[in-house]
């Protein structure tokens, strides 16, 4: 009998038979990439289930955060048709196209996140992996930035439900809104996002005067960074804020979205990590040693995706990968590589000019997160 692994993939094969349409930057193939990745590395463990198999979330879930006449045009929407007043429900537009199967799929990420979050509450893991889930800006009753329905929103409300203290902690380029929203009145759940700033970037929200409200004042946390915001800033900026207060408020689950659309060279933002800084990120997150339900997010340089998770689940492992990428892996999508043969790629420096505006910027986030943010959770 192979060892128990305290770390598990959540994830399902049936994923890939959906798509947003061959124009929408959303490919969902970057996560059969991911997997192929992460199985040329020899990542999967011994056991003979490579990953835990993904269910379909049940609608009971679903209505702890969207409404019911929400999830009804979603499922006449997942016919491939258009439903009525689907305009009402942000169905439609560029981001969020309407395409057969899209309630399904919407179904499959939101169960994996579920999955995850009975794996590590009551399966004896530590860390549990959806590189599918982390669709942060779903509202209650419409669709937004890709995301039809916010499966951390839903894993987090059913936690909250037993009871449970949980950071919600979202490194995605874009500001995690549809989560901050639904929590922004609660204690229960601390909400912290580090993103691009608002002025620069969809979806325009997440300042650091976004305190909460009510008795969850203080409980949502936004560090808005520049664009050119390279590594040393970046991890500096973190480092000041992120930890002092996660060990401050004492959860008892952790939960990430590890959106990689902050690296260089993706097309739709202007951050500068490199897979190296994401990479130092996971690493210190993992040594909080807190039970851990990890999401995926943005990302739309496909190989890059694929670099920096698989990058990541080795960290979660405790796993040292060989800066080559495997043979077998390279001969396979010699398409998506482009000129990246290698885990990671070296780190993107800004000009002087970009990287001053960045620097004062993060100074100043930092300094009113810590003046106002701080005392409310003593940190």
């Amino acid at each position: 009998m192979s060892e128990f692994q305290k770390e598990v993939l959540v994830f399902s094969s049936q994923l890939k038979g959906h798509s947003y349409g061959p124009h929408h930057p959303l490919k969902v193939e970057r996560l059969q990439l991911t997997m192929d990745l992460i199985q040329a590395y020899g990542l999967f463990g011994t056991s003979e289930e490579p990953w835990v198999e993904a269910q379909q979330a049940e609608e009971q879930d679903l209505l702890l955060f969207h409404s019911p006449d929400y999830l009804q045009a979603l499922k006449e929407a997942n016919l491939g048709q258009t439903p009525s007043q689907a305009w009402r429900y942000g169905l439609g537009s560029g981001d969020n196209p309407i395409f057969a199967g899209l309630y399904d799929w919407s179904l499959l990420v939101t169960g994996a996140t579920l999955e995850c979050i009975h794996q590590v509450s009551l399966e004896g893991r530590q860390i549990a992996f959806n590189i599918s889930g982390g669709l942060h800006h779903a509202l209650r009753s419409r669709a937004s930035g890709f995301c039809y329905l916010n499966d951390p929103v839903i894993g987090i409300a059913k936690m909250v439900q037993d009871g449970l203290r949980v950071v919600y902690l979202d490194l995605d380029v874009h500001h995690g809104d549809g989560v901050e929203s639904a929590f922004y009145h609660s204690d229960q759940v601390l909400t912290i996002s580090i993103h691009q700033h608002g002025h620069t970037l969809f979806p325009g929200t997440g300042f650091p005067d976004e305190l909460g409200q009510g008795s969850g004042r203080g409980y949502a946390v936004n560090v808005p960074l520049a664009p050119g915001t390279d590594d040393d800033l970046y991890l500096w900026a973190f480092a000041e804020v992120v930890p002092p207060l996660v060990h401050a408020f004492r959860p008892d689950v952790l939960v990430t979205q590890l959106g990689v659309d902050t690296l260089t060279s993706d097309p739709l933002a202007s951050l500068d990590l490199s897979i190296d800084g994401f990479s130092r990120l996971v690493e210190e997150i993992k040594s909080w040693k807190f039970k851990w339900v990890a999401l995926g997010g943005g990302g739309y340089n496909i190989m890059n995706v694929a670099r920096a998770w698989a990058s990541a689940w080795a960290i979660m492992k405790g796993v040292r990968l060989p800066a080559a990428l495997p043979e077998a892996f390279v001969g396979q999508h010699k398409r998506e590589l482009g000129a990246s043969l290698t885990l990671s790629d070296p780190a993107f420096k800004s000009d002087g000019a970009t990287a001053e505006r960045a620097r004062q910027l993060a100074t100043s986030v930092v300094a009113e997160i810590k003046h106002q943010i701080f005392p409310v959770l003593g940190a």
